[in-house]
């Protein structure tokens, strides 16, 4: 049986629950959108085009308001791009007010980091606006792809600062936390960039929207990890497909007070007998 090319998403699917990567993966069932990942996408997309603004008309006196106000902007397109999904959602109206304000108070909160970060830069090189934007203008939603290991993954944003490489993933988390599938996910990029380079990255990070960017170094370990847990779900789903060999695993990212996994009813993982 031919190996799958599995993902940072896959394989955290599959450590999480067996039976949930069978249904999303092999079986192939329908996932619904929810406005999670809906706004994550807006978030995302508003992020992207951000590093594309005309900063030509940028001074002194306004570029702090017209880099806040450009961000605005791109978000409130990207919601209007958005609007079908949205509305297959069917929120009440006061839901996606609360969420459009929400998504649009993380963006300004990045905004806020991103002009701290311009202001030192020019500080320390003494280089224009443009220069500095220029500078602090990463290589955006880079698709990389390893033959050798069957995964491939999209990374959010790959920085050059002097000398260092930085990963960064966005993250619109309520949490603050580094939890263990972010890791495998920081490590798995890891693992891409060094095959594709040639050398590893030297610090990987996750920018939780709500507060700050989070960074670890990178080390060898960080790529052991990525690739014993890549040849895990390798050797398990090259063998077989048969249902009962993804055992499910119930736990409460089953169902919480606000939702449930996609599969909840074909599961039925709290079903006795």
């Amino acid at each position: 049986m031919a190996k799958r090319v599995q993902s940072p998403s896959s394989i955290n699917t599959f450590k999480q629950c067996k039976r949930k990567y069978y249904y999303q993966y092999i079986e192939c069932l329908p996932t619904l959108p929810n406005i999670h990942q809906v706004r994550g996408n807006i978030a995302h997309s508003t992020l992207e085009n951000f590093y594309t603004i005309d900063v030509s008309q940028f001074n002194e006196e306004n570029y702090t308001q017209m880099f806040s106000s450009s961000l605005q902007q791109l978000f409130l397109h990207q919601w209007k791009q958005y609007q079908p999904k949205l509305q297959s959602l069917h929120l009440h109206p006061d839901q996606e007010r609360f969420y459009f304000e929400e998504t649009m108070l993380m963006l300004m909160n990045w905004s806020k980091h991103f002009l701290e970060d311009l202001k030192q830069l020019r500080t320390k090189k003494n280089i224009s606006i443009a220069e500095a934007f220029l500078e602090l203008t990463p290589i955006r939603e880079q698709e990389m792809t390893s033959e050798e290991w069957s995964v491939r993954g999209f990374i959010d944003a790959i920085h050059q600062f002097d000398d260092e490489v930085h990963i960064i993933d966005y993250k619109t988390n309520s949490s603050f936390e580094m939890k263990d599938s972010m890791i495998l996910q920081l490590a798995i990029y890891s693992l891409l960039y060094s095959e594709k380079h040639g050398k590893m990255p030297d610090k990987v990070g996750i920018f939780f929207l709500r507060q700050k960017l989070k960074m670890m170094k990178v080390e060898k370990e960080h790529l052991e990890l990525a690739k014993k847990e890549i040849a895990a779900i390798h050797e398990h789903t090259s063998k077989t497909e048969d249902k009962k060999d993804y055992k499910c695993s119930p736990s409460p990212l089953c169902k919480w007070s606000s939702g449930q996994c996609d599969f909840y009813e074909t599961c039925k993982p709290f079903a006795k007998g």
